[in-house]
This record gives structure tokens, C-alpha cells and sequence, in this order.
């Protein structure tokens, strides 16, 4: 899917990452991108993020600007939350409003089942349906003590299950059908099925291509790799 008409939008963070850069250091260049979408628009992967993240680092190159961890982070906090994970990547801890970023050990996995049904779910549409717990969930440290998948968590989840049947059947099935873990990724509409081998993760691209839900076969990449 080309990104042109996305681009042309002032409301993308593109857009408004590479304006904010050119004014704030007095750039006189200009820039040409394009954005080539390979993942689902609204999909709750971090897609606008991490082309956020990417133009900073990009323009930090393009423009000379020399800039430092530091001020890149500074910038990235100026957009999002998330934005500031993109511009490290492998396994880290976000902390504060997701924005403060500490690197821990990379956990490696493999056959990861990414499916989505076909429509976006808004962020302010997803945190409107969080249910808030009783007491904080603390899965996330038995994920990073173990690196069992069995304690991912997404507070997200149980909210967007309610207002969209698809999803909950979705995680339903890949459950029912030998997922390791399935759970909603970010706020959706992609789920995750960590599946315990390459088979499984096959037989569940063939039953989701059939529905023509989009789906993908990927695994975690090392910060080392990048």
C-alpha cells in the first residue's frame, strides 16, 4: 500500500515529526518520503509510531543535525508515548507513560501469528472501554523472570472483546486450536498467537487467509540485529 496520501496529511505523525525537526533547528532543506504501509492502518502495532521514530532518526542523517539520544528522545516524547520504544527497539521495559525506556535482555521468539479481521480500532475508542482492575496486574514480571509468553497481559483486552464479537472469536479459536498464548496486540484490531511451532502457526495463516483476515508469520528481533 503506498503511503502517499498519508503523508499528504497534516495529521500524520510524519509529517508532523519532519515539520517540528525543520523548525526547530532552522533546516532549510526540505524532504521527500514515502511510506510503503505493509501492516494494517489503526492495527494497534505501532505502525505510526515507528514511522515517527524512523523520520527522526532519518532526518537526524539526512540534515546532519548530529543529534544526540538524548534530544531524539526529547523529541519523540513531544508525539507519544510509544514513539521513544521505536527508537531503540528489542525487549524493553516502558515505564512512566510508556515514553521512559529501559533496555533488558531480549527474549527470543519464534512463530508469532499476527491476524487482523479488517477494521481499525481507534486509541481513544479502545482506552474508553479499558475495565479497570481491582488491583494492578503484574504479569509482566513473571514474563520477564520467565520469558513464558503464558504471562503476556494486555489491560486493553477485555474491553475491546465486549464491543467487537470478531475479536473475542478470533482469540477464541486460536486458543481452542493450540496457541501457546493468544491475546489482542496494543489496541487492536491485530491480535498475537505465540504458537509452540511452525505448523500451527501455517494452519492458522490458511484458516484466517481463507476469511481474508490479514495475518503474518514474524518472530521478536534482537536490538543486537537492528
Amino acid at each position: 500500500m503506498s503511503g502517499t496520501e498519508f503523508v499528504s496529511l497534516k495529521k500524520n505523525l510524519i509529517y508532523k515529526v519532519a515539520i517540528f525537526i525543520q523548525e526547530k533547528y532552522n533546516v532549510n532543506n526540505g524532504v521527500v518520503i514515502k511510506l510503503e504501509k505493509n501492516i494494517p492502518v489503526s492495527g494497534g502495532l505501532g505502525g505510526g509510531s515507528s514511522n515517527a521514530a524512523h523520520t527522526i532518526l532519518a532526518l537526524n542523517d539526512l540534515w546532519e543535525l548530529n543529534l544526540t539520544e538524548a534530544d531524539q528522545h526529547k523529541i519523540a516524547r513531544e508525539f507519544g508515548s510509544d514513539i521513544n520504544f521505536f527508537l531503540k527497539g528489542g525487549t524493553a521495559l516502558g515505564e512512566g507513560r510508556g515514553e521512559k525506556i529501559r533496555e533488558i535482555q531480549d527474549i527470543d521468539i519464534d512463530n508469532i501469528f499476527l491476524v487482523n479481521p479488517g477494521f481499525g480500532i481507534s486509541s481513544q475508542e479502545a482506552y474508553q472501554a479499558v475495565v479497570i482492575p481491582e488491583k494492578e496486574n503484574e504479569n509482566w514480571k513473571f514474563l520477564l523472570e520467565t520469558g513464558k509468553m503464558e504471562y503476556c497481559y494486555n489491560a486493553l483486552e477485555s474491553g475491546i472483546c465486549r464491543l467487537f464479537p470478531d475479536i473475542q472469536a478470533t482469540l477464541d479459536f486460536m486458543r481452542e486450536n493450540g496457541a501457546v498464548k493468544a491475546m489482542l496486540s496494543g489496541s487492536g484490531a491485530t491480535m498475537i498467537g505465540f504458537c509452540p511451532n511452525r505448523e500451527i502457526a501455517e494452519k492458522f495463516s490458511e484458516y484466517f487467509s481463507k476469511k481474508k483476515y490479514w495475518n503474518c508469520i514474524t518472530k521478536t528481533i534482537k536490538r543486537s540485529s537492528r
